[in-house]
């Protein structure tokens, strides 16, 4: 009885066994992609941030820095 229900879940099955493996390298995969793909949408956040706050100083109205 009790190979019967090793077997009914899952067991050593080469072929479930290498199915899964494959899942979860494909999991590490893209939560590695995801990190990445975050990482440089805050980048390009900051960067755009950056822009709009150099664009928000217009230089022919700004008073001279005091020396």
């Amino acid at each position: 009885m009790a190979k019967a229900l090793l077997g009914y879940v899952g067991g050593s099955d080469p072929r479930l066994l290498a199915e899964m493996r494959r899942l979860q390298q494909r999991v590490q995969d893209l939560e590695s992609e995801l990190v990445r793909i975050q990482a440089e949408k805050d980048a390009l956040k900051a960067a755009a941030s950056h822009d709009r706050i150099t664009e928000s100083v217009d230089a022919h109205q700004a008073e001279p820095a005091l020396t």
